[in-house]
């Protein structure tokens, strides 16, 4: 049997004539530990008009953590703020988006009489040409996908190449609103007519793990079915008697309406094919064309993400295995 009291007493010893810096020296240097691998997220970044400028504080969180995004999926805003970031072009997006008041914003569209929509959206595209022209998707460092819809067919159309501006002009051409685009023989409009959180993209690129940012989350809740009695009109004095109801002009109808669409065919996307994680930045009390609270909503998506960031790195980590 081993001695281990022995040995233990004569490893402090050294032996005749030997150099006691011998046993330090033979030791080798302690290595430090390799930084886990982690692989790049893709974003799929959804549809909310004027919500939507809560993906610019999203990407900012990413980048301030060191997380690498390899693909950008988006549609409608999600087209064009995951469009400017690729293109190196955030910074200007951000300011651009903070200078919007009421005004600035009545000064950007162009009334249309008798066209597909009320505005043009021929002055937007020209703040875009000054930082987009000439550019290409083929041009970004990274994979990049604009989703759009086809109004004579109702296709998802997916814009993965070409010009670039004319890819985030179809993704926002909301019905009724901007008119569509017509390019290579196909009239699109909003991409969130089919798809508002683009998450089947990132998985048809074979993307290991998916991000979505879901602008819509908390609108209405879960869907609900309702059993109402249609009664008779309501008389002059049972309508004082009900609750306060606020008449909705015909602008406030169609956003509304499309506030619906987008939040149940959401939903039912996503549980068909699920993201990895899902961010949900609150944003319910920020209407469709509230432009001019990007500052706000910058913030809620920046919070969000740093809010999410553990989950993050942990799943980052768990598919490099």
């Amino acid at each position: 049997m081993l001695n281990w009291g022995l040995n233990r007493q004569g490893a402090g010893q050294t032996s005749a004539g030997s150099d006691p810096t011998t046993s330090r020296d033979i030791l080798a240097p302690p290595i430090a530990p390799a930084p886990p691998k982690k692989v790049k997220i893709a974003l799929a970044l959804g549809g909310g008009a004027a919500r939507g400028w809560a993906h610019i504080g999203v990407l900012r969180a990413l980048d301030e953590a060191g997380i690498e995004v390899g693909m950008v999926a988006g549609t409608s805003i999600g087209a064009l703020v995951g469009g400017c970031y690729l293109a190196g072009k955030l910074d200007e997006l951000e300011a651009f988006s903070r200078s919007l008041t009421m005004r600035r914003i009545a000064s950007l569209l162009d009334l249309t009489i008798g066209g597909s929509g009320l505005f043009g959206g021929m002055r937007l595209t020209k703040r875009m040409q000054e930082h987009l022209q000439g550019l290409s998707i083929e041009d970004l460092d990274r994979t990049f996908v604009a989703v759009a819809s086809e109004l004579n067919t109702g296709h998802e159309v997916w814009i993965a190449n070409g010009s670039l501006i004319t890819a985030l002009r179809a993704s926002y051409a909301l019905p009724g609103i901007f008119e569509p685009v017509r390019t290579n023989s196909r009239t699109l409009v909003d991409g969130a007519l089919v798809n508002p959180v683009p998450v089947s993209v990132c998985r048809a690129y074979e993307q290991p793990l998916v991000v979505a940012v879901n602008l819509n989350y908390d609108l209405y809740g879960r869907s609900a079915v309702v059993k109402h009695n249609a009664g008779p009109p309501s008389s002059d004095q049972q309508r004082r008697d009900e609750a306060p109801y606020t008449k909705l002009g015909m602008t406030g109808v169609m956003v509304q309406a499309f506030n619906i669409i987008q939040d149940r065919i959401s939903r039912a996307r996503l549980a068909g094919d699920p993201p990895d994680l899902s961010l949900h930045p609150r944003l319910s009390d920020i209407g469709l064309s509230e432009f001019h609270r990007a500052g706000e909503a910058i913030e809620r998506g920046y919070e969000e993400t740093l809010a999410r960031l553990t989950e993050i790195r942990r799943m980052q980590e768990a598919y490099a295995r």
